[in-house]
């Protein structure tokens, strides 16, 4: 049986944060090409970007945590670059504390052909709470993409759409292998030891906060709550919510460490690309 495990998803120059965006992003794009082959990516994004961050002071002190930077631009900015890269010309983007900074930063056009609207809770909805009205206000006549905007990924959208529409589920799962924060100990029963493996992935997956909601899921989404602590197990249950196993990068940036290694990832990129 699957287990899935519910995992919540420096600036060095606008030029060269662009750059990494223009390459990180180029292979999902591709990929998103072949949509006719692959799987059909919904046009309309629903992006959760309301958090507070926390585990990311002081850096959150002023800003929601997708608009942390990241190689001079926001989080949030290189998120919605993935998703236009993949096809998505519209993005929802949901916003809750400190919402302002969202709305200034998006007044202008940041990631060419991709229309930006900020919708602003009045009062804390839960996340669930907050991608049904999103979808309301959307008015979306089909399927959407559904997005933590915390996470940072190359993955092609088009491998999870065709899941999607094989399974003709009413929601579908972007999971990631869960991958132990400790080297692992092989241990012998003679008392010896056979060797080791450093941070291997664990037979177990988590939730990679991203998703494709039919309207059938969202109607079932609570007016205010998470939709992953009751529509997600009943849509199970019932044998409606499938998956996707996520075949590129990925990252959700909760903590210092992990926006550490998201830069580290996108020079990288660059590096490879310049080669």
């Amino acid at each position: 049986m699957l287990r899935i495990i519910a995992h919540s998803a420096s600036a060095l120059g606008a030029n060269y944060g662009r750059a990494v965006g223009q390459r990180v992003y180029a292979a999902a794009g591709a990929c998103s090409r072949l949509g006719a082959v692959l799987g059909s990516v919904p046009k309309t994004a629903l992006v959760l970007a309301g958090g507070r961050g926390e585990r990311l002071r002081p850096l959150t002190n002023d800003r929601p945590k997708p608009m942390v930077e990241l190689n001079g631009r926001p989080i949030l900015e290189h998120h919605l670059e993935w998703l236009r890269a993949n096809g998505v010309e519209r993005a929802v983007v949901l916003t809750g504390y400190l919402g302002g900074v969202v709305r200034d930063h998006f007044a202008v056009e940041r990631v060419a052909g991709l229309r930006v609207e900020c919708l602003q809770e009045e009062r804390p909805l839960g996340r669930g709470g907050a991608l049904r009205k999103g979808f309301e206000h959307a008015r979306a006549d089909g399927d959407v993409v559904a997005t933590n905007g915390d996470v940072v990924t190359d993955q092609a959208l088009s491998e999870l759409a065709a899941a999607h529409e094989r399974t003709g589920a009413d929601a579908t799962l972007l999971l990631k292998r869960l991958v132990s924060q400790y080297g692992i100990v092989e241990a012998g029963e003679d008392g010896l030891v056979r060797g080791f493996e450093e941070k291997p992935a664990l037979p177990y997956w988590i939730n990679a906060g991203v998703y494709v909601l039919s309207p059938r899921a969202l109607a079932r989404f609570p007016e205010e709550g998470d939709h992953e602590t009751a529509v997600f197990p009943a849509l199970a249950q019932e044998g409606r919510l499938a998956w996707w196993g996520c075949t590129g990068y990925w990252q959700s940036v909760e903590t210092l460490k992990d926006l550490g290694l998201a830069e580290e990832r996108l020079r990288e990129a660059v590096r490879s690309a310049r080669e």
